[in-house]
């Protein structure tokens, strides 16, 4: 049995298939609706989040898991003495890399490693499973923080949004930006550069065609990219447009893996529904 813990937050939007698979445990991150606070993935769905947004013209607010739940969340592998890595989404957009770090100090231990992963989504999914193959495999946490420091910079990050109603309304868009993409109907694309969001690509068309135009759009990045596994993550998309890119990335015949993953709570709020990225390690 590996003496090597991986744990990560629930923004990394595996599925529960995965984090049983890997033997990854989540903790979740905060989502605020209005008066209420419900833990993301356990007490919230992503559909529930879009009723109540329909309802009240409200977008949730998130946040860090409280150092309480951290501490509770940690003590299991601390009484077991094992070497934990913790993969959180990034830390331009969290304060959650830091609550573990406090939950580890009130608990005066030393063998936690904290790691940005300077993403979101699957985009950390990628690098936490990597990193729960070597630790099932024996390898120690240094060797695995350092695979991952060599490649988490090359995790391709990106998604393409429906409407930037719901960045908007979290501010993680610019009004402007908003009001022009609205107005024009734009659907752009949203890329994750050194842990930050950033407008890329902006697209015009009804969903289904723009998602299958982005898709195309990075045929060459996915022939160059590391073969073992590409994430589509989607955030409540109609299964025959899924079918469709996932047809396409296999046609490509590049990858072992085609993982197709729900983006949970978290990213749902920011992004909304009919949102949909492709995620791999590039070269």
């Amino acid at each position: 049995m590996s003496n090597v813990k991986i744990i990560a937050d629930s923004t990394c939007d595996l599925s529960p298939e995965l984090l049983e698979t890997y033997d990854i445990s989540i903790i979740p991150l905060m989502i605020l609706m209005g008066d209420s606070t419900k833990k993301d993935g356990t007490e919230v769905t992503p559909d529930e989040i879009y009723r109540w947004s329909d309802e009240t013209g409200q977008t949730p607010k998130t946040s860090a898991p409280t150092i309480g739940d951290a501490v509770e969340f940690l003590e299991p592998f601390v009484k077991k003495g094992l070497d934990i890595i913790f993969f959180g989404i990034s830390e331009s957009m969290s304060a959650t890399c830091n609550v573990l770090r406090l939950a580890a100090q009130n608990l005066g231990y030393d063998k936690l490693y904290v790691v940005d992963s300077k993403n979101l989504s699957t985009g950390i999914g990628l690098q936490v499973i990597r990193a729960a193959e070597m630790a099932k495999n024996g390898y120690s946490a240094e060797e695995i923080l350092k695979d991952n420091e060599a490649i988490k910079d090359k995790v391709r990050a990106s998604f393409v949004v429906d409407t930037l109603t719901f960045l908007h309304r979290g501010g993680r868009c610019s009004a402007v930006k908003a009001l022009l993409a609205n107005t024009l109907k734009l659907k752009p694309e949203i890329v994750v550069t050194d842990g930050k969001m950033g407008v890329g690509k902006k697209y015009r068309g009804n969903i289904k065609t723009v998602l299958m135009k982005y898709v195309e759009d990075r045929k060459d990045q996915l022939l160059a990219a590391d073969p073992q596994r590409v994430f589509i993550t989607h955030s409540g998309c109609d299964a025959s447009v899924i079918e469709e890119i996932r047809s396409y990335i296999e046609s490509l015949k590049k990858f072992n893996e085609i993982l197709i993953t729900r983006a949970g709570g978290v990213i749902s709020s920011h992004c909304g529904p009919n949102t949909l990225g492709v995620l791999y390690i590039g070269e």
